[in-house]
């Protein structure tokens, strides 16, 4: 049995780190999906079951507010166009405060 050179050990360990490496970020980004999709499924549980959630005057009204700024994609708005309609009975975000919440 002939034995690997140091440059051949050396070269397999590097293989085997840049396999570990790809196996660690695979992990990571499944985390940071999971992190993701529970947050969101969260946000989803508290619109239906209790609209009077308040973040500065509302949920509902702050995802409005707060979801065209940050979806950047058409296909990604387009799965939120139900949301993105303001409810009749929800105050907008430029009369909260106002006392004016219909």
């Amino acid at each position: 049995m002939a034995r690997k050179s140091i440059g051949e050990r050396l070269a397999q360990l590097e293989a085997q780190r840049k396999t570990l490496q790809i196996r660690l970020s695979k992990q990571e980004r499944a985390i940071d999906t999971r992190r993701k999709v529970l947050i969101g499924a969260l946000v989803l549980h508290r619109l239906e079951h209790d609209r009077e959630v308040q973040i500065g005057g509302g949920l509902a009204a702050w995802l409005r507010s707060e979801l065209p700024k940050f979806l950047t994609r058409d296909g990604d708005r387009d799965l939120f166009d139900d949301l993105l309609k303001p409810q009749a009975n929800e105050p907008t975000i430029g009369n909260i405060g106002s006392g004016s919440a219909v």
